[in-house]
């Protein structure tokens, strides 16, 4: 039976076009306070793909955030054609709500073929069917990390390490985050899907890495964050309704601003997809919950 989480990932990423340039997008029924960046640039994603003159596929996107979403209210993404060959082409998504400016997405699209290739090597993780599913690692923190035990889960997430409330919990430290992924469903064969569902969880875990290193995790500490910017470089075709490993690191926290870095593996260990995100992150050390 397919997951209604999934169900509903699905139904948010079908957007409505009501004209060649203009998709109208929904939220699903289980939101944060402000609309998910993740799920925001997954539906620009859709929308820049559905307007391409020929079958290119996404080499890289980038996202700058400006104002958080209503999740009350429905998404306009306005798409500006910005190239059309063959080989190549280039859309800007801005995602508006109510006249004002949410979201500005940059997405470029390449046909490469055939060049030299290499890449970093996978880590040494157990395999996924090992792992225990997120449900089993929140029992016990349904009172510590309510957003996540009431969020909306389209994906299957197989944590390779403690995640940061049970890591927090140990009192430990971590400077990484390794997490198994695949949707809770089969996926259409429609690629530009696939890219949404991979930039969709491209937003989770990502900034965990920057708290982790000092040993702090959503819901016991006082911590502020939001995202900044986030970008996305595709480097091979995949599902993601099929196991991919998402491995994530901070190499900087300055200034109130953390970097979290990742990488997507498909199970043989080929990359797949980095990541790179930057966003504001405070801790109140004075402040701990109880």
């Amino acid at each position: 039976m397919t997951h209604p989480d999934f169900e509903e990932l699905l139904a948010v990423l079908d957007l409505n076009r009501v004209d060649d340039d203009l998709f109208i997008g929904s939220h699903p029924s289980k939101n944060p306070v402000r609309t998910f960046g993740g799920q925001m640039v997954a539906q620009a994603f859709v929308a820049g793909g559905r307007t391409l003159e020929h079958q290119i596929p996404p080499s890289a996107l980038n996202a700058h955030f400006i104002a958080g979403g209503d999740p009350e209210k429905d998404l306009e993404f306005h798409i500006v054609r910005l190239r059309d060959e063959r080989r190549f082409a280039n859309r800007r998504v801005d995602v508006m709500q109510d006249g004002n400016l949410l979201t500005t997405v940059m997405i470029s699209y390449m046909n490469g073929g055939r060049g030299l290739e290499h890449s970093v090597p996978a880590p040494a993780v157990p395999r996924p069917e090992t792992l225990p599913k997120i449900d089993e690692l929140l029992l016990g923190y349904e009172k510590t990390v309510p957003l996540f035990v009431e969020a909306l889960r389209p994906i299957e997430w197989r944590y390779t390490n403690d995640p940061a409330w049970v890591m927090r919990d140990k009192g430990g430290k971590l400077d990484h985050n390794r997490v198994w992924l695949k949707t809770e469903g089969e996926m259409p064969d429609d690629p530009v899907l696939h890219g949404a569902a991979l930039l969709y969880s491209s937003d989770t875990t990502v900034l965990d890495s920057i708290i982790t290193t000092h040993g702090l995790s959503w819901g016991f500490d006082r911590i502020f964050a939001v995202t900044m910017n986030h970008s996305v470089w595709f480097h091979r075709p995949f599902r993601f309704d099929e196991w991919v490993l998402y491995s994530t690191t901070s190499p900087v926290a300055a200034d109130s601003r953390g970097l979290g870095t990742g990488h997507f593996f498909d199970a043989s260990g080929q990359l797949l997809a980095t990541v790179v995100q930057e966003g504001i992150v405070k801790h109140f050390p004075g402040a701990a919950k109880s």
